[in-house]
């Protein structure tokens, strides 16, 4: 049995709008998990573009949730280790650069924190002189 092209066509579009609609309430989801955790532990907001600022919370969530099951709960990094982990994460408020550390390793977390630039960081005693 073959399918008319008009028949796939139509089934085919139909399943990318229920994806899309899944997806869409999949990233709605995922935001608002990701904001609550933000403000649980005390997360400054993020500066960047309006569709720059969702994405880097999330990416934010996920990489810092992911170092700390790997490095905490599974690992040896001691939780005062980690609140030193933590309020490094607290002084690079770009989005940009949690977007661009997503694919980034657990392990390599306090590495990619340490290599942050100026540009990425929150100026000591909020840009006060020193």
């Amino acid at each position: 049995m073959q399918i008319s092209t008009d028949c796939w066509r139509a089934s085919n579009e139909g399943d990318e709008q229920d994806k899309a609609a899944w997806l869409k309430a999949k990233r709605a989801e995922e935001q608002t998990a990701s904001e609550a955790w933000s403000e649980q532990y005390r997360m400054p907001p993020l500066e960047g573009t309006e569709r720059h600022v969702p994405w880097g919370v999330r990416c934010r969530h996920q990489i810092l949730t992911n170092a700390y099951t790997a490095l905490v709960t599974e690992g040896t990094t001691s939780e005062a280790e980690w609140a030193e982990i933590e309020e490094s994460a607290r002084t690079v408020p770009r989005a940009g650069w949690w977007i661009d550390q997503r694919s980034s390793e657990p392990e390599d977390l306090t590495e990619v924190l340490r290599a942050a630039t100026g540009a990425d960081r929150v100026p000591c005693c909020g840009g006060a002189p020193g």
